[in-house]
């Protein structure tokens, strides 16, 4: 018997559109080649159903979802399931179309994904990624040897941190507790406008950001300090990390990073080359995870980690460890609303002039009268306005 919950009803949901049928029939010369029209003549029918998005639907057993769990969660339903088939597990990584998932007992099974999940609308780009709590069955006559499976659901999730990526949601990792944003002060180049950009996603989604100035080793630390000080400031945590590849700072501010991540679930996140996955292997050693050093010709990093993967660490905890990125522009964010994630501008919004203020051009505006006092950080304003109309600064 499958379970059905009080709220557990039929609903009609959308799917994909590259899932519906062709509306019209179009390929006539390979009908004509087929069956020529000579001799038969083409079928009469009546179209009787409904045209365009009504005929995108589905009948679906399962819960609606509120509103704010469709964002977290990326589905209207979530479909009813037969709990005692099924096992939860966690999704360690995804490859392909299938997904390594580990069950409560620590087994590790591949599973591919139910169709249902697959056809229903939505506006992210994967269907399951690292990090999710899903429920799974086990395939019927199957080799249990093989340890297979099916994802029959995706559990609600929190602390998503996800991006835009051609205009989808790209979830990056979800149900983690905080993220640790990995920049290096150089090679590749430090950019403040990609931690900016991070805080601002972190601080919507209620992730903890923690903020890990790699590669100190390469410049005097004394340079750093004016960043690190804006951040503090702010109440964000800033540790600094020597992972370059030189023994005499291989270990610096591991044991610091060790003890941000132990018994919490994180997610690692920054650009290619800056050192994440030499951090991961410093802060547990047996990892073994591939690194490589950046290019010559551009000072970019090479991309080593090719999918996010969900690791648990011997000291407690998980750790997410993701590919590199070059571009992380905000999902679903409306240009009103980036103030209220910037610490540092939100206090001075409400002392505005005007009640809409953008903080951009209007007279009379305490943002930029903070900024002109020296009380708001100029680069910081810079990297508000560059949010603020979707631009990427360098």
């Amino acid at each position: 018997m499958s379970r059905q919950n009080k709220q557990s009803k039929k609903v009609r949901v959308q799917f994909r559109k590259n899932r519906a049928e062709r509306a019209r029939v179009t390929d006539w010369t390979r009908e004509f080649d087929r069956h020529g029209f000579e001799d038969v003549a083409p079928e009469q029918e009546e179209r009787v159903s409904g045209k365009g998005e009504t005929t995108r639907r589905r009948t679906v057993i399962g819960e609606m979802q509120d509103v704010e769990d469709i964002d977290s969660q990326g589905f209207d339903v979530l479909p009813d399931i037969d709990v005692s088939k099924c096992r939860t597990g966690r999704v360690l990584r995804v490859f392909g179309m299938n997904s390594e998932v580990e069950a409560e007992n620590g087994e590790i099974y591949t599973c591919v994904t139910r169709r249902i999940l697959k056809t229903l609308a939505t506006d992210q780009r994967q269907v399951v990624v690292a990090g999710d709590r899903v429920s799974f069955r086990e395939p019927e006559n199957h080799d249990s040897s093989r340890r297979e499976g099916i994802i029959e659901r995706v559990e609600p999730r929190r602390g998503t941190l996800a991006r835009a990526s051609r205009n989808r949601k790209h979830i990056i990792v979800t149900n983690v507790d905080q993220v640790i944003i990995v920049v290096s002060a150089a090679e590749p180049r430090l950019k403040p406008n990609l931690i900016d950009r991070i805080l601002v996603t972190a601080e919507r989604a209620g992730i903890c950001p923690i903020i890990c100035i790699n590669k100190i080793d390469l410049i005097d630390i004394a340079d750093l300090q004016p960043l690190i000080g804006v951040y503090s400031q702010m109440g964000y945590k800033v540790v600094l990390t020597g992972c370059a590849g030189f023994p005499q700072t291989q270990g610096f501010g591991i044991d610091r990073l060790k003890k941000q991540l132990a018994g919490r679930e994180s997610v690692v996140v920054g650009q290619s080359g800056v050192g994440k996955s030499s951090l991961l292997n410093a802060v547990e050693p047996g990892l073994e995870l591939r690194i490589a050093g950046i290019s010559e010709d551009n000072e970019k990093g090479r991309h080593t980690t090719t999918t996010a993967e969900l690791i648990k660490l011997s000291f407690g905890g998980y750790v997410v460890d993701t590919p590199g990125i070059r571009q992380f522009m905000l999902w679903d964010m409306i240009p009103e609303e980036v103030t209220g994630f910037f610490r540092d501008l939100h206090p001075f919004e409400n002392l505005c002039h005007y009640p809409d203020c953008t903080h951009t051009h209007e007279n009379f505006c305490a943002v930029k009268d903070g900024v002109a006092d020296g009380r708001i950080d100029l680069r910081r304003y810079d990297s508000y306005l560059a949010i603020r109309e979707s631009r990427d600064v360098s």
